[in-house]
């Protein structure tokens, strides 16, 4: 039985995983810093977003001026 298949794939598996936690700690930061602490009934959802939507979270956030920004974008996804 071979296991570097199955090692790879939870290599993979973890490197995906702490490329999502980088990016979810990255635009928490950015949050906070351009809009004041965040809810965390908004952070919970933020983190459930996928890598892809925190990349767009990542540049809509340049837009946003208010929590409900945040907020209308999330209820948008």
């Amino acid at each position: 039985m071979r296991l570097e298949p199955l090692y790879q794939r939870d290599r993979e598996q973890a490197k995906q995983e702490g490329r999502l936690e980088v990016g979810q700690d990255l635009i928490l930061r950015q949050l906070n810093r351009c809009l004041g602490e965040i809810d965390a009934s908004l952070i919970e959802r933020i983190k459930g977003l996928s890598i892809e939507q925190l990349e767009n979270l990542g540049e809509a956030l340049l837009d946003f001026s208010t929590v409900a920004d945040l907020e209308t974008w999330l209820n948008q996804q």
